[in-house]
């Protein structure tokens, strides 16, 4: 009989081991690259500047009592958005509130140290299947599952696009994880836990789980094919145990879906298969493509695998099923049909093979297939070490592949067949884990190290955090109004979520679920964009400013104050809400009420106005005397926002404006617009009151439409029964005789995920109950 004991001890050894491999290997490729928090290179390229990090200082600032909003609303960003939606696809996972142990200012710092963590953790969760799954072999399985647990954390996956999308991460501790859960169902044993390990993959992301539970559910199929245990009731308990499980992570995952569904179109995008030569050559380690799938393992990997072609030791079912599964799933990455049921039916707008872990893990636990036999005999080897020199030979016309890539791919071929060759006791098996571990380690650094570099230059990067930085969120906290007035990050932007990483209320906002009317709301007021309409600028105007309570935003390098603005509820006089049309400028004037631009006479304004410039198309400087300002436009990708030119001080002076579209100028008189603030200002709210999911306010008796300066996003509901409305695209509603006025916002979806966890757990509690009266015996 085992010993229990022993195995539980090496089972324990071999996961710290995992974790300690993979942590050394990010971190030694992280400072061979000289990134960040090695050296002078940052690592803030794409979303992890635009996205991860922002979110995670905002996540600080809820732990600790200090932002602006809840887990329901953010008041922050894009002038108040939906932030339960943001937080189950950023944000939910377990490890996130770790950020909190380290001071705000260091939250780069804390994202790294996150990711690290992830990565190690994955390890040790591949580790710990790996032993679950088989015994191994009688002379190092301890340290065999270690470094395929290791190797299955350090794939290319994870070295090359987890890293800068932490979020995706979760998704690699998932596979192994809900592969647990699959063995628990196979034999019948944790029914509880396993729905709840369901759960918490998909609440922590719910896209990489997604994944990550088609790739659980071949890998079941495959145990059950090669244990003889087949049956139909087990498939029942394993969809049961799954359907649980999302449902238990309802009241997140139905808001988030939700949230989509309201969210601004992304780019709709075709999938093009990538050419076979660079798929081979993303196996290889230190090689790097935005559009192709890392799936680089270490060398180790597909050896072992390979050599269970060439296992007659090995059952026959497991010999060929597990090969075959490699390849099915590798194929299925290639063909359109299947991309989809990847990705959720929808191709995804930066690299379409997300779902490349998947197949790493496969590869992982093919190898360790081979292994828990014993280790190949040297026919065995030299098959395996023939499939793996084919796949090098495929790849060799990629331009993906690189010296290196070969060099190491050599040399770590080299290593682990030696080491497969030596004696299995003693001094020799030392010398053949230090031959594999080091193969591993080195390729793994080596990949890392490339992939930092390369990064740089073929991403978007943004700067670090520094100095800078920390005086703008410093003098913006300074000046801080809240809710009186919004402060404004303004511009030139730091990166996409500014006002959740320096501070403020702020139009900028950057999120999957950037909704559509606060996009069509910001562009017809002549605000600029990203990404397609889902990364929104802030807007530096002065009617905008004052329509959405913005009296403070950062300028040239300074926090500029003004008084011309209104507070955040007003009421306005009975009639229909406003149209918008083609020109920004009379769209502001409609949502204001008041007429306060010019149209240039004979191609110039007059002097003492200010003079702005809407060219959405237009990439350049624009000029107007001695005055200047950057365009970045081009739509669909991009829209530049109207900007000001400064003041016409000379008669006669035209704007030079650069090539691209249709420019449309707008001469500002400040006076008017003084004067039109003061009027709405005598049927402004006298108390307001944000909430961190609404808001309470006071506002004069009588008729009129109350509109609130917040996007009117789905979701919103006010005291009394009244029908909220769009006022251009602003919340609004009818004025209440009380003139007490307390809103409440619910993302959509939230009580109908309530009620489906609330179902899913009463299910859960009913079915163990049930199963437990069945199991006692009867008198």
């Amino acid at each position: 009989m085992p010993n229990t004991a022993h195995t539980a001890s090496n089972t324990r050894r071999s996961s710290l081991l995992a974790a300690l491999l993979a942590t050394v290997a990010v971190c030694a490729g992280d400072a061979v690259a000289r990134v960040f928090p090695f050296g002078p290179r940052h690592r803030a390229v794409n979303d992890l500047a635009n996205q991860f990090v922002p979110f995670h200082a905002h996540l600080w600032d809820l732990l600790h009592g200090r932002a602006d909003g809840g887990l329901l609303l953010d008041w922050r960003a894009g002038w108040g958005t939906s932030f339960l939606p943001d937080y189950g696809t950023y944000l939910s996972s377990p490890f996130a509130p770790l950020v909190a142990l380290l001071p705000r200012a260091d939250i780069e710092y804390a994202v790294y140290g996150i990711t690290v963590l992830k990565t190690a953790v994955a390890a040790a969760a591949m580790t710990f299947l790996l032993r679950r799954l088989g015994p191994g072999p009688r002379t190092g399985a301890w340290w065999w599952a270690a470094v395929l647990g290791a190797a299955y954390a350090l794939c290319g996956w994870s070295l090359a696009e987890g890293t800068y999308n932490p979020m995706w991460l979760d998704g690699l501790i998932a596979f192994p994880l809900l592969c647990l859960v699959g063995e628990w169902v196979r034999e019948g044993r944790r029914p509880l836990l396993g729905p709840l390990v369901v759960a918490v993959c998909w609440l922590a992301n719910f896209y990489t789980a997604y994944m990550a539970t088609l790739g659980a559910a071949l890998v079941l199929l495959v145990r059950l094919a090669t244990t003889d245990a087949f049956r139909v009731r087990t498939l029942v308990r394993a969809v049961a145990t799954t359907a649980l499980g999302i449902g238990l992570a309802a009241p997140v995952l139905v808001p988030v879906f939700l949230g989509s569904r309201h969210a601004h179109p992304g780019m709709v995008r075709e999938f093009g298969p990538a050419a076979g030569t660079d798929v081979l050559a993303r196996l290889l380690p230190a090689t790097y493509s935005f559009a192709t799938p890392a799936a680089f393992v270490c060398t180790a990997v597909p050896l072992l695998a390979g050599t269970l072609l060439f296992r007659r030791d090995v059952p026959g079912r497991e010999r060929w099923l597990w090969p075959a599964l490699c390849a099915a799933v590798a194929l299925s990455m290639q063909w359109g049909p299947t991309h989809l049921l990847w990705h959720v039916f929808a191709t995804p707008n930066g690299s379409p093979y997300r779902q490349t872990f998947v197949l790493s893990g496969i590869l992982v636990l093919a190898a360790w297939t081979a292994v828990s036999h014993g280790l190949p005999d040297r026919r065995a080897l030299l098959g395996g070490a023939g499939v793996v020199v084919v796949l090098v030979a495929g790849a060799l016309p990629s331009e993906v592949v690189t010296r290196w890539a070969l060099l190491l791919a050599g040399a770590g071929l080299a290593a682990v067949a030696g080491a497969l060759l030596l004696p299995r006791r003693g001094r020799y098996g030392i010398l053949a884990a230090l031959l594999v571990t080091g193969t591993l380690l080195g390729q793994a650094a080596a990949t890392t190290a490339y992939a930092d570099r390369e990064r740089l230059t073929r991403l978007d990067d943004y700067p670090p955090l520094g100095p800078e930085e920390e005086r703008r969120a410093a003098a913006l906290a300074a000046a801080d109004g809240w809710p009186a007035y919004r402060t404004d990050t303004g511009l030139p932007r730091f990166a996409g979520n500014d006002p959740l990483l320096l501070g403020g209320q702020g139009a900028a906002y950057y999120s999957s679920h950037t909704p559509a009317v606060l996009t069509a709301t910001l562009t017809a007021l002549g605000g600029g964009w990203t990404s397609r309409g889902r990364n929104l600028l802030s807007l530096d105007n002065p009617v905008t400013d004052a329509v959405f309570g913005v009296g403070a935003r950062w300028r040239d390098g300074a926090v500029a104050r003004t008084d011309t603005y209104l507070p955040l509820v007003t009421v306005r006089p009975p009639g229909p809400p406003p149209v918008y049309g083609p020109s920004p400028f009379r769209n502001q004037e409609l949502l204001l009420g008041a007429r306060v631009y010019e149209a240039p006479r004979a191609g110039a304004c007059r002097v003492g106005t200010e003079v702005f410039l809407w060219a959405p198309d237009a990439t350049g400087r624009a000029r107007l005397g001695a005055s200047t300002a950057g365009l970045l436009g081009g739509r669909p990708k991009r829209s530049a926002a109207m900007t000001s030119l400064g003041v016409q001080r000379t008669a006669g002076t035209k704007v030079e404006v650069p090539a691209g579209g249709r420019p449309e100028i707008g001469c500002l008189d400040h006076a008017r617009l003084r004067a039109a603030v003061n009027s709405l200002r005598t049927r402004a709210a006298t108390a307001i009151s944000p909430t961190p999911d609404g808001i309470t306010a006071t506002v004069p008796a009588g008729p009129g439409t109350v509109v609130m300066a917040a996007p009117r996003i789905a979701g919103w509901q006010c005291a009394g029964g009244a029908r909220t409305t769009s006022y251009g695209g602003l919340l609004s509603f009818p004025a209440p005789a009380s003139g007490t006025i307390d809103c409440t916002f619910r993302p959509p979806g939230l009580r109908a995920g309530l009620a489906a966890g609330a179902a899913a757990l009463a299910a859960l509690l009913l079915w163990r109950l049930t199963a437990l009266r069945r199991s006692r015996p009867r008198p």
